[in-house]
């Protein structure tokens, strides 16, 4: 790994702690704060390496998890967030639009089925889901998730866009 590569990792991986910290404490941009920080991982990605890029999620969340006080906050960064940027890179390289959506929302219902098990308790605790249907809440998800996919892909294009030569 290159100096600069490092230097970058550094930068981001303050970038990244100062977000999830701000996340784990400010009510109602969770979810905005969360999408930004998967970001991080994916430019380290696109200025380096997929390798760099998992040391870099391994490195945040082990920090994260030492140094930001509200462990619960940071589970859906863990879990989903955090590796998306990678899942997202490999996938992408399939170049079949109908394979990669597939793809990716088996990687995104897989994390959510898992999550939800290991941490039903944790989510939910008392609150009881009867009143929403369980169609309407899964098909609400992979609306959003879509939603977080395309908005990610429009900020790697803005990205790479806009400081292509830097």
């Amino acid at each position: 790994m290159k100096t600069k590569d490092v230097a970058l990792g550094g930068v981001l991986l303050a970038l990244s702690l100062a977000t999830l910290f701000i996340a784990s404490f400010i009510p109602g941009v969770e979810l905005s704060l969360f999408t930004l920080s998967s970001f991080y991982i994916i430019l380290m990605v696109i200025r380096t390496s997929a390798k760099a890029g998992w040391i870099f999620y391994g490195s945040s969340c082990l920090l994260a998890f030492l140094l930001i006080p509200n462990k619960l906050a940071l589970i859906p960064y863990g879990m989903f967030f955090g590796i998306y940027g990678l899942i997202k890179h490999y996938i992408e390289r399939i170049e079949k639009q109908a394979v990669e959506v597939l793809l990716k929302l088996l990687f995104f219902n897989g994390s959510l089925g898992m999550s939800f098990y290991i941490f039903k308790d944790v989510f939910l605790g008392n609150i009881k889901l009867a009143n929403y249907s369980p169609i309407i809440l899964v098909i609400g998800a992979q609306i959003f998730f879509l939603f977080y996919d395309y908005i990610l892909t429009l900020l790697i294009g803005f990205y790479q866009k806009r400081f292509r030569n830097s």
